[in-house]
């Protein structure tokens, strides 16, 4: 196999959450895109990891993703060791993704900066040629970092205005998470609320670029471009 884009996050949902318009968009066009999702979120409040694995299945159809799996990694215990990095850098060779998104290196959960962390070392190890006797070596062209819920200028952001309602599907179809349940209704806001609140922050993002819906990606090195006359977004 080998996949255009590849989004890794943490748990089923991430990927819905903060760059899930963008995986549509991209599919859209014609690539093949793929999820890899490192835990089942065994320690939420609601759901059990085989519904939540049910439903991110469900996610991915809306998404239009040729691959998604999981690699059943210890939910809220997920820590950057060798036998992780081998693991996903293996998995990286054989999906063979040229461009991979990462959540951001910074977050509220742990989970989240470790998995990038850990997704970014898988990739650079994924390239060396005696990693694995057994699998090819490939090293991914470019990694991007899904910046929605940090507080940072994006590099760039990816017009989804056109993906957004399928975006929202997709967050939705997890129905343990964000349906009418009665456990942890303290902690999890009703689904208007949900629509509200991402609406308001893709919004924010497609206001920078004069669309409607947005979604934000940092990158560690410079921006190449090729055209300078042809770069997007309105600067006066």
């Amino acid at each position: 196999m080998s996949l255009d884009l590849l989004a890794i996050a943490a748990h089923p949902d991430d990927v819905e959450q903060t760059c899930g318009g963008t995986l549509v968009k991209t599919a859209e066009k014609g690539y093949r895109t793929g999820i890899l999702d490192l835990t089942a979120g065994d320690m939420g409040t609601r759901g059990t990891p085989d519904e939540r694995l049910e439903e991110a299945a469900a996610a991915a159809k809306i998404l239009l993703v040729s691959h998604r799996e999981n690699m059943r990694f210890p939910d809220a215990r997920l820590e950057n060791t060798i036998s992780a990095r081998m693991s996903l850098a293996v998995k990286i060779r054989a999906l063979r993704p040229r461009t991979v998104i990462l959540p951001y290196w910074e977050g509220r959960h742990p989970d989240h900066y470790r998995a990038s962390e850990l997704g970014y070392e898988a990739c650079f190890l994924a390239g060396l040629k005696k990693l694995d006797e057994y699998s090819e070596p490939h090293r991914p062209f470019k990694i991007i970092y899904s910046s929605l819920y940090a507080y940072v200028t994006p590099s760039f952001v990816v017009d989804i205005t056109a993906q957004f309602e399928r975006r929202m599907a997709a967050l939705l179809a997890y129905r343990s998470q964000y349906g009418a349940v009665s456990e942890g209704s303290g902690l999890f806001p009703q689904e208007q609320e949900i629509r509200e609140r991402l609406g308001a922050v893709a919004r924010f993002y497609g206001n920078l670029v004069g669309v409607k819906y947005a979604e934000p990606f940092v990158v560690k090195e410079a921006m190449l471009v090729d055209d300078v006359v042809a770069m997007g977004g309105r600067s006066i």
